[in-house]
Order: C-alpha cells, then structure tokens, then sequence
C-alpha cells in the first residue's frame, strides 16, 4: 500500500470513528433519550397500590418512550431501602422511582430520606384516607367519635408505625383534641380486618383498602381526609365538612435522583403527563378505589416540600 493511500485509509478511520462517537455509540452516550431500558423502582412489595399504579404507568410509558421500562421492588426499612437507592444512581434518567408520601415522612423519623435529593417528575394518583369504626359502634359521626375520645382514649388502627395512615391518626388527635392510640398493624388488610372483629375502636385507612368491608356493612365510614367527597362513598362526609380541616392521603408520583440534564427531565415529564392522564391507565388505577390526580414536575416538587415541612411538625408533636 502507497503512503499516500494509507493517509487517506487513516483519515477515513478517524472519521468514521468521531461520527459514531458523535451518534452515540453507546447505549447511553447519544443525544437521544432514552435510547436504553429504563429501570423503575417500587419501594412496596409486588401486588400492592404502589405496585400496581407503577406497573400501570410503566405500560403506558413504554409505548410512548419506545423502550422497556422494568419494574424493580425494593421493599423494606418503610421505603427507605428503595429511596436511598434511587439516590445513589446515576441522574441519567435510566433509573426512576415511584415517589409515596413516605418520601416527605421518613426524613422526620430518623431515615436518611431528604426531598432535596431527588427530582421530581410529576403525581400520578392518591388514595384518600378514611376513618372507620365497626358497623356495631356506638359513634354515628366523626363528631361523636371525637367526643368520645376526649373522655377516654380510643384506640386506631393503621397500616404501621410511621405510616401515613398513623400520621393520620395524629394529625386527628392534634386537632381535635382526642385521644387515640396507635395501633400499628403489617399493612392496611390487617388494620381493617382488626376494626371489622371489634379489636379496636377505629382504623385509618385507604378508601380503596376499606371499600370491600364498607360495601359489604362490616364497618361504617365516618369521614373521608379529602377536599371532596370519594365518588365510592358519597354518603361519607369530608373531614373538613365535620369541623376538622384535614387532608391525609397516600399520594404517589414519579421521582430520580436530583440532577436530570433539563432535556431528560423534559421528555421524562412530558410522557408521565400523557401516561397519568391515559383511559387505561386511569381506569387501572381507579378501580380499587385510588383518585387519578396529576400535578406537574414543578408543582409535584411544591407540593412534596410543603408535606415535608407539614410532616415535620405532625410527628415532631406526635412521639
């Protein structure tokens, strides 16, 4: 081979190289996004609510994104084994994580778990909280039940210690003046199935985890920790509409580590928007009593911060 031929062979190598390097040879090297599987961590254990939305979403975003999104359970520690995870990756967009309420609690209880270390994407739902008692107990309304408990304490189930649905219950007590005990119980079927056998006087649950037993007579709502009535139970008053203005839910969204480059961040947000407000994903996650609510990565943001300062003072006050 003439040199001149090998100079020119060279020079075509070297193009060809910055070419592909400038396309993006690897998986995650290129302009596009996403070009590779994305991860999706679910801080629950599988066939719970976290679970089931996440995995509803996770269908929706595939046909929009064009890629496989994995859903990945991580349970344990009350959800910090999966927060301190998600924090721990790369803020490349290739890991992502369903956001609960915890997210705003466990910072406040001892867990290394800080809202300023994550972005977050966007709400996908909520599910209302809702206090229940037997359908045999002597409280008709929440006013009654309020009463009681200033002359004697009263015992509530919920779905375990530092649970949303325990901070529920001291929310209530903190504003009414009651007294109630928590009784933590592993998940929210057993705390609803205690407050059907009678072994406590209350529970504070999801409106979804309590619907079956409410349909079937076996416990009696008495007020529902929403702006608006559950269009499952629309005999059911708000807390609000009882004289005690509170709001507790198990909402949920989607969150990554902090740090997403502004072009991910967008195309991130922009198919979680289209994917919460999808038909099929709304009636998925509707159907065992959840609300579809959606707010945007920046109104996501406003609100998880607000619930971290609210929660602050909520269980400071409560232990």
């Amino acid at each position: 081979m003439s040199r001149t031929a090998f100079l020119v062979g060279g020079l075509a190598t070297t193009a060809a190289l910055t070419l592909s390097a400038c396309s993006g040879g690897g998986a995650q090297g290129g302009d596009a996004f996403p070009e590779d599987d994305i991860t999706f961590i679910v801080q629950a254990a599988a066939g719970g609510g976290s679970d089931l939305s996440s995995r509803a979403l996770a269908d929706e975003l595939e046909q929009d994104l064009g890629v496989s999104i994995v859903v990945e359970n991580r349970p344990g520690a009350s959800g910090s084994t999966a927060m301190q995870y998600v924090a721990d990756q790369e803020p490349d967009g290739y890991t992502i994580g369903f956001s609960p309420v915890e997210i705003s609690m466990l910072g406040h209880q001892d867990f290394d778990v800080d809202p300023a270390d994550y972005d977050f994407l966007g709400q996908i739902m909520l599910a209302p909280g809702v206090l229940v008692v037997p359908a045999d107990s002597p409280h008709q309304t929440l006013e009654d039940f309020v009463a009681a408990g200033k002359q004697n304490e009263l015992s509530v189930a919920n779905a375990g210690a530092g649970s949303i649905w325990e901070a529920t219950a001291f929310g209530l007590a903190q504003e009414s003046g009651a007294q109630l005990t928590s009784v933590p119980f592993d998940g929210g079927a057993p705390a609803i199935t205690a407050a059907v056998g009678g072994q406590v006087d209350a529970a504070v649950a999801g409106a979804g985890e309590a619907m079956s037993a409410y349909q079937e007579g076996q416990l009696r709502p008495l007020a529902v920790f929403h702006d608006e009535r559950h269009p499952d139970m629309p005999d059911v008053p708000t807390a609000a509409e009882e004289g005690f203005d509170l709001e507790f839910g198990g909402w949920g969204g989607v969150y990554a580590p902090e740090g997403l480059p502004d072009d991910v961040r967008s195309t991130l947000e922009s198919s979680i928007k289209q994917a919460a407000q999808s038909d099929s994903f709304v009636d998925t996650i509707s159907k065992p009593g959840n609300l579809p609510v959606y707010k945007n990565a920046d109104e996501f943001t406003e609100f998880v911060n607000s619930e971290y300062e609210r929660f602050g003072q909520i269980l400071g006050g409560a232990r």
